[in-house]
C-alpha cells in the first residue's frame, strides 16, 4: 500500500495506518537524523519528535504523494534547530557514522566490521570518529545533501524538492562537499580506507 493510501486511511480515522507509516519510515528517518546530528540518543529523540509532529500536522499535507519530501523537511528543520543549540553550547558529538551498505550511491564506506580482530575494529571506530568530525564541520547545506544522496540514496529531484532548491544547486553542493571531504581525508592519510577511487 502506498504512503498516500495510508495517509488517506489515517485521515479517515484508521490509526493503524499511521503506525504502518512509522514502521515503514522510522529506520530511514532515524538514519538521516543520526548522520546529520552525529549522536544516537539525540537522533532517537528528534526522530520521535518528528513523528509526533507528523501525526499532528498530517491533515495539513495537501498532496499526500509529497509525503516523503514533507517528512524529510520536518526532520531536517528539527536537525537544524538541534545543530544551532549544539553550536551555541560549543559541543560536538563524537560518535561513529553509520553507513548504509545497501545503497549503491555510497561513496564513503567504513570497512566491514565482521570477522575483524579487535585492532582492526578499533581502527574502524577511529575512522568513524574522524568521518563524523569532518561531516560536522562541513557547511550545513553541503552535509545535508551528502547525507541525502550518499547515505539515503535519494534522487537529485527528490533532494531538490525537499530543500526547495534547483537541481544544479544540489549537484553543486554535493560536488563541493565531497571534494572537501576528500581533501581533508587525504591530508589525514585516511582516504584509502574510507573513499572509493571515483570520489
Amino acid at each position: 500500500m502506498t504512503d498516500a493510501a495510508l495517509i488517506e486511511r489515517f485521515l479517515e480515522g484508521d490509526v493503524d495506518a499511521f503506525n504502518m507509516l512509522v514502521w515503514r519510515w522510522e529506520k530511514p528517518l532515524y538514519n538521516f537524523i543520526r548522520r546529520n546530528i552525529g549522536n544516537e540518543e539525540t537522533a532517537k529523540d528528534i526522530c520521535q519528535t518528528a513523528f509526533i509532529r507528523i501525526f499532528k500536522e498530517l491533515k495539513r499535507l495537501r498532496e499526500p504523494t509529497k509525503f516523503t519530501p514533507w517528512m524529510y523537511r520536518i526532520a531536517l528543520n528539527l536537525c537544524r534547530d538541534e545543530y544551532k543549540r549544539k553550536k551555541n553550547r560549543r559541543h560536538f558529538y563524537m560518535e561513529d557514522v553509520l553507513v548504509n551498505d545497501d545503497s549503491k550511491n555510497v561513496i564513503m564506506q567504513l570497512p566491514d566490521q565482521e570477522n575483524k580482530n579487535p585492532e582492526e575494529m578499533m581502527q574502524n571506530q577511529q575512522i568513524g570518529d574522524i568521518l563524523n568530525q569532518i561531516m560536522m564541520t562541513l557547511p550545513d547545506e553541503q552535509r545535508v545533501v551528502i547525507v541525502m544522496k550518499q547515505y539515503q540514496g535519494l534522487k537529485f529531484t527528490e533532494i531538490a524538492d525537499i530543500l526547495d532548491q534547483p537541481i544544479n544547486t544540489i549537484k553543486s553542493r554535493l560536488y563541493y562537499g565531497l571534494r572537501s571531504l576528500k581533501k581533508i581525508l587525504e591530508e589525514s592519510h585516511y582516504s584509502k580506507e574510507v573513499l572509493y577511487n571515483e570520489v
